[in-house]
């Protein structure tokens, strides 16, 4: 394994000083540092004043309306007034992360990295063997552990290129299972003989599930706060099932993790396996390296290849720093058997820095419960920190290439993958990841997706440098470069999305096959649309599910038209994707139509006027952005005609945007209308608001136009 270190600078903008931090050598902070901090800590003034909103009929247009934390705020006039292809990334904050791209140029300085060379023998993988309590338990379990735990099947068994090349090339069966909890499970694989079928989910117990001895202990204390009187064995019945999964070595797809429902459950579970497996893998080698030490010379046995050419097993990508303070948290109480604390290298440095200061408390707003969950703590998205687990203790900020885990948010391993042309560029540290887990995946749809096809696409890599590493150590499925046949992805979302979809389906070849949980809303969110209103619905014929100018077209000539008249005012036009918004908005400027607009990038005083001028109808036409609405909540006064332009992400936010009519409601309720735009290729998005059955109806039937009503009589 490899002992170099990774010349990178950490993300922080404080360094501790207290405790287990002295080794870290200070920092200076750049001024991209100080940017991302700006974006990031509103003031106390600015919450206390957005508590305000939603409660006062008439706003002052001149008034700078604040908000509660700006976890994604860019308020860059010429990214405002830019054209639809000029802005790269429809993402607050991120136009000086694209302008700098080097992030040892522009976050870094050249020259400085935290080290820990006081530190670096303890947690060598290389220098390191069991000591004698752990020598006799590894004793004690080899046998049991080859014979029966998938760990070991999974990483000795040796594909032949016969094997390799029927995984890409080959058709995947598939079959279908139904869990108690999961519910349907479509199962798919290319190779039979390493996949047995899925049967009945086990009841597991911590004995039964193959962990690493100390986690028997420890897990059941974790979990406690998870728990049911009735759950009997340490696991919520979500759990045993996922962990049946998990434990088989498939990819598993979960598109109904949600962060106010079972988001904590899947967490843990989620940590635990990848605790296992890094426990596994270290003590493997160190059991490795104390037998080689004992052998005396003549005597020595056979090839010990049990690494990969890197050291890091396990990515995990969370969207904000509170989720990967939540993760390690986990991880520490995991390992911490008994009374005994944990040795923890900068913990102190990693609770300031991740944790959850006083700019980061919430405001006292009125926001659905789903949005205090989402955005809890510390909410930057801008951080990535390697951990390194040996010998009963774990080092935080450890190099990337002495790191078992790491955990980074995408925007974070983008300043440090780079791109081709760039000076300076890493990405060897990703060549032998073993378990990749990627939770909340339906906020990088509202951050930038962009980020994450990149990491993926430079996932499982040869390295171009060998970083110290002892090629008789390592197996021969890394050097033929087939780790990503290998390699268990774990992908947690909370809706179902095309673009999530085709990262399990397209980017996950585990030669174990993969599990995708498929369930379909037999409800969808329209039935929590609380007012009297009819939805139009209208299908447009389109060639992909990114077929923009279809869409934008059938808008022009179709449905813009039935709203030119002056008796249309108050129409709001919800555009889930900013480069639809941008060329939408610049098309009404051209027509020169009475409009205003809000999007993720607006300032607030912008804000402020846009939804006065909209409400008092002096101005007729308002476009608004889901990510502005996923980011602030706002209620929107004055709606009398709301139109989507396309399906909205979150199924739920179909029914808020329809709820809002309610919200200045004067008697004009009759006149109220509601049209929403899809397409063959919406139909997950369509099944989620209208429900599955109708929606099938919707997209087999002859007609084009669908209307449903609520609030009464609801009718097809």
């Amino acid at each position: 394994m490899n002992s170099s270190q990774f010349l990178f600078q950490p993300d922080s903008l404080d360094q501790s000083s207290a405790e287990s931090d002295v080794e870290s050598e200070p920092e200076r902070v750049s001024a991209y540092q100080k940017l991302l901090s700006t974006l990031n800590s509103p003031s106390e003034e600015e919450e206390e004043s957005e508590g305000e909103d939603g409660s006062d009929e008439g706003e002052d247009p001149e008034v700078e309306e604040e908000s509660e934390q700006e976890v994604e705020e860019g308020g860059d006039d010429e990214d405002e007034e830019s054209e639809g292809g000029e802005v790269e990334n429809g993402i607050p904050g991120q136009e000086a992360e694209e302008e700098g791209g080097d992030e040892d140029e522009e976050v870094g300085i050249p020259g400085e990295e935290f080290t820990d060379k006081e530190h670096e023998s303890k947690f060598s993988l290389e220098t390191n063997v069991l000591g004698e309590e752990e020598e006799e338990e590894e004793s004690a379990n080899t046998g049991e552990r080859i014979s029966q735990d998938l760990f070991v099947q999974h990483l000795s068994t040796e594909l032949n290129e016969e094997e390799v090349k029927s995984i890409t090339t080959k058709d995947k069966t598939r079959t279908h299972v139904k869990w108690p909890r999961l519910g349907n499970l479509v199962c798919t694989s290319s190779q039979q003989k390493y996949s047995s079928p899925l049967g009945a989910p086990k009841d597991l117990s911590p004995s039964q599930a193959h962990l690493y001895k100390p986690l028997e202990l420890t897990w059941p204390k974790v979990n406690q706060p998870l728990l049911l009187p009735e759950h009997q064995h340490g696991f919520t019945p979500l759990q045993q099932e996922l962990l049946s999964i998990m434990g088989s070595y498939r990819d598993l797809y979960l598109p109904e993790s949600s962060a106010l429902a079972n988001g904590p459950q899947v967490r843990s579970v989620y940590c635990l396996h990848a605790l296992n497996h890094v426990l596994k893998a270290n003590s493997q080698v160190l059991a490795h390296n104390t037998q080689l030490r004992n052998t005396k010379p003549g005597s020595e046995p056979d090839e010990l290849r049990d690494q990969g050419l890197t050291r890091p097993k396990v990515l995990i990508l969370v969207p904000f720093r509170d989720s990967a303070m939540r993760v390690v948290q986990t991880l520490i109480s995991l390992l911490e058997v008994g009374d005994r604390k944990l040795d923890v290298s900068n913990k102190k440095r990693f609770k300031d820095e991740f944790g959850s200061g006083p700019e980061n408390q919430p405001a006292k707003l009125s926001r659905p419960d789903d949005y205090h969950a989402v955005f809890s703590g510390n909410v930057d998205d801008h951080f990535r920190i390697g951990v390194s687990i040996l010998q009963k203790s774990m080092r935080l900020y450890s190099p990337f290439y002495s790191s078992d885990i790491i955990i980074a948010s995408p925007l974070g391993l983008r300043t440090v993958l780079g791109v081709e042309g760039d000076k300076k560029r890493e990405f060897d540290f990703l060549s032998s990841i073993e378990l990749l887990i990627i939770d909340q995946a339906d906020v990088f749809l509202m951050q930038n997706w962009e980020h994450v096809l990149h990491m993926m696409k430079h996932l499982n890599l040869q390295p171009l440098d060998s970083h110290g590493v002892d090629f008789s150590r390592v197996r021969m499925w890394n050097l033929n470069n087939w780790s990503r046949y290998y390699r268990q992805t774990l992908l947690f979302s909370a809706i179902q999305d095309p673009q999530i979809n085709a990262i399990h389906s397209k980017h996950c070849c585990n030669y174990r096959g993969q599990v995708a949980v498929k369930n379909l809303p037999k409800t969808g969110s329209i039935s929590q649309v609380l007012v009297q209103l009819p939805h139009i619905f209208q299908r447009l014929e389109a060639d992909s599910f990114m077929d923009q100018d279809a869409r934008f077209q059938f808008f022009v000539d179709k449905v813009l038209p039935q709203y030119r008249d002056a008796v249309m005012s108050h129409t709001l036009i919800y555009i889930p994707s900013y480069f639809d918004y941008v060329r939408l908005r610049n098309y009404l400027r051209k027509e020169e139509l009475n409009c205003t607009h809000i999007c993720e990038y607006s300032k607030k005083s912008e804000v402020s006027r846009a939804r006065h001028f909209f409400q008092t109808g002096d101005k007729q036409f308002l476009l608004f952005t889901e990510r502005f609405h996923f980011y602030k909540r706002y209620t929107i006064k004055g709606i009398c005609n709301l139109i989507f332009y396309a399906l909205p992400t979150y199924p739920h936010f179909y029914s808020e945007m329809c709820n809002m009519l309610k919200a200045s409601s004067s008697g004009e309720e009759a006149t109220w209308t509601c049209t929403a735009l899809y397409s063959r290729y919406d139909m997950q998005r369509l099944a989620a608001i209208a429900g599955a059955e109708r929606a099938a109806q919707m997209l087999q039937s002859k007609k084009s136009v669908h209307l449903f009503v609520t609030g009464g009589e609801e009718t097809l």
